[in-house]
Order: C-alpha cells, then structure tokens, then sequence
C-alpha cells in the first residue's frame, strides 16, 4: 500500500480552484458523537474544535455539523427550537465562534445543517399557534386543518409519517375541546412548516443571514425536495408509501414545482455574501427523489451548488450496478453544468462495512464477513475518491467502522422505533460515539472529572472499538485511515483527479475500470476471484495487497497509464509506489 505524503493539509491543483465546492471533500461531524470535552457523554462543539487538527492531518476541504440548536431531542436536534443559538448541551455562540475561527484558520470550511421542513413542537412559533385557536394568522405558519367525519375525529387526509404512524395529530383548544389536526412527516414532536404562507420564508432569510454573519461557508439543507405539499392536501392512492419506504416517497408531500423558488432566493442570499468577500458559500441539499434527471433539476446553475447523489450509497454490490448508477449520475447531473456529490455514508444509514458485508444491519457479523465488509468498503472509497466531483466522508468511514448491530433494547433513542417498535431501519448503531483512545470504553471519547471515571457515553461503545480507534489507526499505515489520507492527497495532487469526466473501460464482467484525464485508471473487482489487473504497472494507490499483474477480489487500485481500449492480460502490477511530494 502507498504511503505517501504530501503535507497535513488539502492539496490544491495549479492555480488553485476558483469553484472550491466542485470537487471538495467534505467530513461529516455527527456532533453528538464526534468528542466531549465536558465529561457528560455527549459530544459537543467544544470537542469539534479540538478535533480539527485530527481532520486537517486527514486532508478534508471541510466540515458538516449536525444540528447544534436548542431542541428537546426528541429527534437529536432535527426537531429546533431556536434556529439561531447553540443548545447548552452543545456548548454556546462563544464556542461556535471560536470554531469557526480555528477552522478557518486550518483552511477547513464550516457548513451547518439547516433544517427548513420543520421545527420542534415547543418552538415559539408552533406555541403562539396553539394558542391562537383555528384559522389564525399564528396557525397559518403550519399545516392545521380540520379533521373529517363526525366531529372531526379522522385526519384531514390518509398519509402515513415517514418513521411510523399517521401524519396527522389533533390537538386541543384553549377552550379544552377536541380541535384541529397538524401535519408532521417525520415524528408528531416535528411539525410541518407551512411555505405557502411568505413568513417562514422570511424567518429562514433571517436564518440564513444570521449564520453567515457568523462566518460559516454554507449549509447542508435537511429534506431539500420537501417543504412544499400539494395545496390541496388530498388523500394518496398509497398512503403508506414513506413509512414503507422510510424515504420520500409520496408525490403529493414532496418534491413540489415550487420548492425550486426557494432554492433560487437562497442561492440569490449565497451568492449575495461571495460578492462581497470572493469567498464562495455553498448549498448542498438532502435530495431524495425517484431519478438522477429529477436530482439534476436541483442542481441548475440558479439553484442549489450541490445535492447528495443516494444511488450509489444504496447500490448492490455489483459491477454492473455501480456502473450503470455512475453513467446515469453522469449523464443526468453533469450534464447540467454542476458537479456529481458522491456518498457511501451518512447518519441515517447502515456503515458501508456492515452492508456490503451482506448483514443487512443484522447480527450475523462474524470475522470472515466482517472482513469481506471491510475490503469491500475500502476498495467503495477509493472507487469514490476517483469519481469525477465531490466527496462526502461520515464520522468514523475512515476509521473502517461498522455498525453497531446489537444495542440493547433499551438504549435505543432513534424515534423510528419509539415509533414503529421494530428495529428495521433503526439508526442509532450508525450514531455510536467515535473511539479515539485505549482498549475500553469510552475509548477517550468523553473524559472524567479528576479522580473520577469517566462518563458513559449516550451510546453504548462495543469493546471491539478497540480495534477501529483513532490512535491505533494512525500507527498503523495498512489502517483505513491511512487509505483515506493517501487517497485524499493523491485526490489533491494529481491534476486527474478531482473536477472533470471518465471513460468507461473494457473489463471482465465483475471488474469496474475507468480511466481519469491523461491515463489515471480506477479499477476495481467486485467479485470474489483475482481478475487480470487491467493495466500494466504500478498501482499508485490500492484498497489491499496486489500481487503482480492481479487485481484480487473485492479490491481497487489506482494506477497511472495510457490504457488500451481493453483490459489486457499484460505485465504484472505491484502494490506500492512512492509519490514525491507534490509542488
């Protein structure tokens, strides 16, 4: 394996890039879980700020925070109550300022997670509007409807909330008697903001404002293809389909004509602040619709900067899979001028190691699959730092982490099973805290008061962590960090790689390859047996040992070549190369 080294810092290419967001490399920050530095076992941003030089010496461009603002977590801060604090446990405006600060002093750009869909239940807006009564200028701010049948005891329609349940809930009057049903699609502590009516658009400019006042480089939009719902609120012929799906699903409550107006007067504000500075802000959105033409309609020059592409991230392990969910992404979303904005992981997803090991987020983990997860989601990284565009890296992928398959019961806080009751789709083993020390819980990640042991962590830690923490992995330069630092350098280093386009490669039906600008290959074996190498020479890079002239399973390597039009049965390929530091 390479171990090359290029600096601790994000590499630019000649003349540097005007455009920084088009192939940036963005780390998300789940806060909650990054590192506490107050002893209570939650993260928070005081932890972050001590993080930054462990993320400089990793090479990322920037940082993602989950949200930090006053909430009661009923769904770890997604459900706000103030858009424009830091919610105590988080820390305050202080810390957030002296992050900001530090970071930008490290070259690491800072985007906060906005959540425009909905609010928290204790929100002073929904508040006033439960005060107010029915038909109020208050209530208007929401979805608030009167129920049907007698008495007004079913929902205003038949949808169901994406983590369980009717989306629908009835409150009761200041007068005490049974009244009006609010919309909630996610849980009933979340309620719907109502776009229609100007004034949560103008509460959001303010937001927006607010926050890049304070110096962050743009926002990650929380349901971006939501917002907006049919104005006529009318029954769906599949009702179920989010709950179901736990996604997006129903056409009728996403993905209206008219959440585009809004994604063109946040740009407007964006590029309103690059104007007057040169220093570009960005907008990535959650975009969850049924196809890539559909996403690309997100990302039109007047619109949003970036939007997350989840094909690959929920793509089979399989060649033909991957490759026909990159050529769409390419031809769809390229073609409108933006970049492609590749993911393997998030927050709401199970850990690329549990699931390309075939577990399906189940128990059934034992070394020899957890092993095949670990390569394969190795050789998905390297596959996804090749690709034209930019990257998205979640808390803990670069440390080889899998999920956590076996909280107990009563540890689990995800609403979707205080909801559902069932684990499926549970995202609290992909939140676990990160392990950055030792060989046992809480693995540094919260310290404790002098002369006492430290707190536990909100989240039980395995005692497997062990093996994935940060000081480990850093010592070991055959560790999944190290693959994600060589290819993040290389990524900067070379002028192949980065912003620009691929041609597809002839290979053996399980082998992946393409070939970057001037002659830089990605190649990679989805199958289980050794293939060919599919170019002659030294791998720069690989996801695994390369004997010569063999590209072995579940492996992907990067090599420098004016490749053939085929795959050929040519000279051996070794595994290691040294790269002089780059100019």
């Amino acid at each position: 394996m390479l171990t090359a080294t290029a600096g601790d810092g994000p590499l630019l290419h000649p003349g540097q890039r005007r455009h920084w967001w088009r192939d940036a490399v963005i780390y998300q920050v789940y806060v909650r879980s990054f590192l506490d530095s107050t002893g209570d076992g939650i993260g928070d941003l005081a932890g972050v700020r001590s993080g930054l030089p462990y993320l400089k010496k990793l090479g990322v461009d920037g940082i993602w925070l989950s949200p930090f603002y006053p909430s009661p977590q009923h769904d770890h801060g997604y459900d706000v109550t103030d858009h424009c604090d830091v919610d105590p446990v988080y820390g305050d405006l202080g810390e957030f300022d002296r992050l900001v600060t530090d970071a930008r002093r490290l070259g690491i750009r800072v985007l906060l997670d906005i959540v425009p869909n909905h609010c928290s239940v204790e929100h002073p807006h929904f508040r006033a509007a439960l005060a107010a009564g029915p038909y109020s200028a208050a209530r208007a701010r929401f979805h608030f409807a009167d129920g049907r049948g007698p008495g007004g005891d079913e929902p205003p329609n038949n949808w169901r909330a994406m983590f369980g349940g009717p989306a629908w809930s009835r409150v009761t009057e200041p007068d005490g008697s049974p009244g009006q049903w609010y919309l909630h699609l996610f849980t009933p502590e979340q309620p719907d903001w109502n776009w229609r009516n100007p004034d949560v658009g103008n509460d959001f400019d303010a937001v927006l404002r607010f926050w890049l006042d304070r110096g962050v480089d743009g926002f990650r939009i929380d349901v971006a293809a939501g917002l907006y719902k049919h104005p006529a609120l009318p029954d769906s012929p599949d009702p179920a389909a989010d709950e179901r799906a736990r996604d997006s699903v129903n056409p009728l409550a996403w993905n209206q004509e008219e959440v585009h107006q809004v994604w063109r007067e946040w740009r407007a504000v964006c590029d309103e602040y690059t104007a007057r500075d040169g220093r570009e802000r960005l907008l990535v959105g959650e975009v969850s619709v049924p196809t890539a033409r559909e996403h690309a309609r997100y990302v039109r020059p007047d619109e949003l900067h970036q939007a997350f592409f989840f094909d690959l991230l929920s793509a089979p392990w399989d060649a033909g899979a991957f490759r026909a969910t990159i050529g769409e992404a390419m031809r769809d979303i390229a073609g409108t001028g933006s970049t492609v904005t590749w993911v393997l992981n998030n927050h709401d997803q199970v850990r690329t190691v549990t699931r390309y090991a075939g577990c399906g987020g189940t128990a059934d983990t034992g070394r020899d699959t957890a092993d095949l997860g670990t390569a394969r989601a190795r050789a998905a990284a390297l596959l996804m730092l090749a690709l034209p565009g930019a990257a998205y890296v979640y808390q803990g992928e670069e440390l080889g982490l899998p999920e956590v398959v076996d909280l107990p019961d009563d540890v689990l806080t995800d609403p979707i099973y205080r909801r559902t009751g069932s684990r499926a789709r549970v995202r609290d083993g992909c939140r676990v805290p990160l392990p950055w020390s030792g060989q046992a819980s809480p693995f540094g990640f919260t310290p404790g008061a002098p002369g006492q042991e430290a707190a536990r962590p909100w989240l039980p830690q395995p005692a497997y962590f062990a093996e994935h923490a940060t000081d480990r992995a850093l010592a070991d330069t055959r560790s999944s960090w190290h693959l994600y630092r060589d290819g993040l350098q290389l990524r900067r280093s070379l002028p192949q790689l980065g912003e620009g386009t691929l041609r597809w490669l002839e290979t053996p039906p399980d082998v992946l390859a393409f070939v970057r600008g001037d002659g830089l290959v990605c190649a990679v074996n989805f199958g289980t047996e050794p293939a060919v190498s599919p170019v002659a020479g030294l791998p720069l890079l690989a996801s695994g040992a390369c004997p010569d002239g063999v590209l072995p399973g579940s492996t992907a390597a990067w090599y420098m070549s004016d490749p053939p039009a085929e795959a050929p049965a040519g000279p051996p390929a070794g595994t290691a190369v040294d790269i002089p530091e780059p100019r």
